[in-house]
């Protein structure tokens, strides 16, 4: 057992990672893996599963390995680790074999804290395999080793040996998603069944949820990113040639977009990743495996252009969106086809009843007429008592009216059908449609022939799946999905039962006219593009490309969007930034504090400077503190507004802030550290014995003397 203080915690998760606080249950995992307890977690994409291992790393003596499914991913995330200050690397079987030595000889010098590792390279690991350097296993997508879970691999299956030959060592399986079947499978599986479990809430709020029908969807998906610009996206799509042609219709229409499936050669759908994360392209069309265990932050959206197999699936590629906390958005496109497609998957899969059932459920929430956010949790065991608020169907209650009649003349149609056609020839009967599927089987004589022609043929769609959802007709799937009756048909055909329907969402395509009205409404506004959260956007893809690393890890989008709001002046202050660590203040601070200031200054030209308000109160006689209490600000912010005023020639003197030895020695520093603008290097080189504040008042008195 590692006994570490809270403070110590706090102390490492500032320094290493930049968050003042612990989030949901992090810091009762932590504690509990560093009492050496298997763990195992359940915490939502986004929610700091990560933090919950790579944390007590740091204090254990020996390594972290860490199993993690696609090769692709590991240099991402050790690319992460690394921007933040903690050493780590990655073994697998693309390494040559110098590389791999290499990745020994850090084990056996305790160079390390982490090691990614693929399930399938773990036999080539049998020389470090034991407690003499290993401290703890995590295996993160922990689902992958149940058949219960929705991306079960069989490589997972290996890693039950890991409890017998670590005894010792703690086992920490980390997940997104999985129901209390899967849960109890993977600790099965793993050999850990007293593992203590962690589940925290599945409800992430900065997700808006919206489900639509699948009309038109292309153009819909095209004017969905259109009022997106810069924002970055994922397409989930069923089959490889969709997300080809999908990928195809976007390039035409101007749209930065690229596909990703297993069909690509490993170099080419590593390339895509690559770009994806590094945002050198802006939107992937995929198939659902890409995506898993990427850590990048700022993707804003997330849409199915089909619908999953399962909610389990479905909940685990949202939660790709919004992991820093901002608003995002998860849009699925709902149609009957869908269904029948992923039927007739499941059946040629094992666990079919399982699969189905699980089907149902996912057809359930996309046709649902109540919160769907209710229904995504109450499926994880999860209830909440309000509606939340940030669905389609909260913002827009469904429109009801009644639909008897409606409901009559489609019941009629498949008893006269004699329950042996398909929705589709079923809505062409009523539509009086003149087609072959009518005419070679004389289903133009039918009584109920046309008497729905005034509905349109979706319309027709949208009000029997109602129908089929409320009980009064089903799907026999097992032949060839006819529409049979059920017990609750004759209540409308015969008993006057009424039934309750709801109006289809229309989607509207855009017309010439808006098209144009909104290209030119774009170039009227170019305020955005000279906001100050775009220009730290900018800067930091710049950072990003030197460094050859993911833009986000140099700062997330809520960074950057609290470095917008906050503006900091000093080092402090930049450090008590969110996901600010004192690695990235002493590697970014500079550059990101001199772009405020420098977007500061270019926007008050014209406008009166908040400066000349500290200016008179100095000039009457308060001290700083007193001017700091007066003016609501920080002590700091206070001196470098009299810094500025200095600088500018008023009537300040700074002198009477600093002594002529404290001065001289920060001269001696200038001229070692010669153009260095961040105040954390003087710190460090003056021995950490004079203060941020004396630093800046000198530097400030040595500039102007310049």
């Amino acid at each position: 057992m590692v006994e570490i203080s809270e403070k110590e915690l706090l102390e490492k998760l500032k320094v290493n990672f930049g968050y003042d606080s612990f989030r949901l249950k992090q810091k009762t995992i932590i504690e509990n893996i560093l009492a050496k307890k298997d763990t195992l977690v359940i915490m939502p994409t986004g929610g700091g599963k990560s933090i919950c291992f790579q944390l007590p790393a740091l204090f254990f003596q020996g390594i972290t390995i860490v199993i993690s499914p696609l090769i692709a991913l590991m240099k991402d995330q050790v690319d992460s680790l690394k921007a933040n200050g903690i050493p780590a690397t990655y073994y697998n079987s693309s390494q040559s074999q110098q590389e791999q030595q290499a990745v020994f000889n850090a084990v056996a010098n305790k160079t390390i804290k982490l090691l990614y590792v693929a399930p399938e390279s773990l036999p080539l690991l049998q020389n470090i395999l034991n407690q003499n350097y290993v401290s703890c296993v995590a295996i993160d997508e922990a689902h992958c080793i149940s058949a219960w879970g929705h991306d079960f691999r069989p490589s997972y299956k290996q890693l039950s040996f890991l409890k017998k030959s670590l005894p010792e060592v703690p086992i920490v399986a980390l997940t997104a998603t999985a129901d209390k079947a899967t849960q109890e499978d993977i600790l099965g599986q793993l050999s850990v069944p007293h593992a203590t479990k962690f589940v925290s809430s599945f409800n992430r709020e900065n997700i808006a949820l919206e489900v639509r029908p699948a009309n038109d969807r292309v153009q819909q998906i095209i004017k969905f990113i259109q009022k997106r610009p810069s924002e970055s996206g994922i397409v989930y799509c069923l089959s490889r040639k969709a997300t080809e042609q999908l990928a195809s219709k976007l390039q035409q229409k101007g749209i930065d977009a690229k596909a990703y499936h297993a069909g690509l050669t490993f170099d080419e759908r590593a390339k895509t990743q690559e770009d994806f994360i590094k945002d050198e392209v802006a939107i992937i069309c995929a198939t659902i495996a890409f995506g898993m265990g990427i850590d990048k932050s700022n993707v804003r959206w997330v849409i199915h252009y089909n619908m999953p197999k399962n909610i389990e699936g479905y909940y685990q590629e949202i939660g790709r969106a919004g992991r820093d906390g901002l608003p995002s958005q998860a849009l699925l496109f709902h149609s009957y086809a869908d269904v029948i497609q992923l039927r007739q998957f499941i059946a040629n899969t094992g666990n079919k009843e399982v699969q189905e059932a699980k089907l149902e459920r996912m057809k359930q929430f996309s046709e649902a007429t109540v919160c769907r956010r209710k229904i995504l949790l109450s499926y994880f065991g999860e209830l909440i008592e309000e509606n939340c608020g940030n669905c389609d169907v909260c913002k827009n209650p469904p429109k009801f009216f009644d639909g008897t009649i409606i409901a009559q003349k489609a019941l009629s149609a498949i008893y006269r059908l004699q329950q042996k056609e398909a929705m589709g020839t079923v809505i062409d009967v009523v539509r009086g449609a003149k087609n072959a599927a009518v005419y070679d089987k004389n289903y133009q004589t039918l009584k109920t022939y046309g008497v729905g022609r005034d509905i349109s043929w979706q319309h027709w769609q949208h009000y029997i799946v109602q129908l089929i959802n409320q009980g009064y007709c089903q799907i026999a799937f097992h032949l060839n999905n006819v529409l049979q009756l059920t017990d609750f048909s004759k209540k409308i055909l015969f008993d006057g039962e009424k039934v309750q329907l709801t109006t289809p969402v229309e989607f509207k395509k855009e017309t010439k006219t808006a098209a144009r009205e909104r290209k030119s409404k774009a170039k009227r506004t170019p305020a955005l593009q000279d906001s100050l959260f775009e220009r730290l956007r900018k800067l930091r893809y710049r950072i990003a490309q030197e460094e050859d690393i993911a833009a986000y890890l140099v700062f997330s989008d809520a960074t950057l969007r609290q470095l917008e709001i906050e503006r900091p002046q000093t080092d402090d202050e930049f450090l008590a930034i969110s996901g600010v660590g004192q690695r990235k203040l002493e590697v970014y601070g500079g550059e990101f504090m001199e772009e405020i200031n420098t977007f500061i200054k270019e926007k008050k030209k014209g406008k009166k400077d908040t400066t000349l308000e500290t200016f008179k109160l100095y000039k009457e006689g308060f001290s700083i503190e007193e001017i700091a209490v007066k003016r609501k600000l920080k002590a700091q912010t206070i001196f470098s507004h009299l810094s500025k005023l200095y600088l500018e020639g008023k009537d300040v003197s700074l002198d009477e802030f600093i002594d002529a030895n404290t001065l001289k020695l920060i001269g001696n520093a200038k001229k070692v550290l010669k153009n260095e603008t961040a105040l954390k290097p003087y710190f460090e080189f003056l021995g950490e014995k004079i203060s941020y504040e004396q630093i800046r008042i000198g530097l400030t008195i040595l500039q102007k003397k310049r």
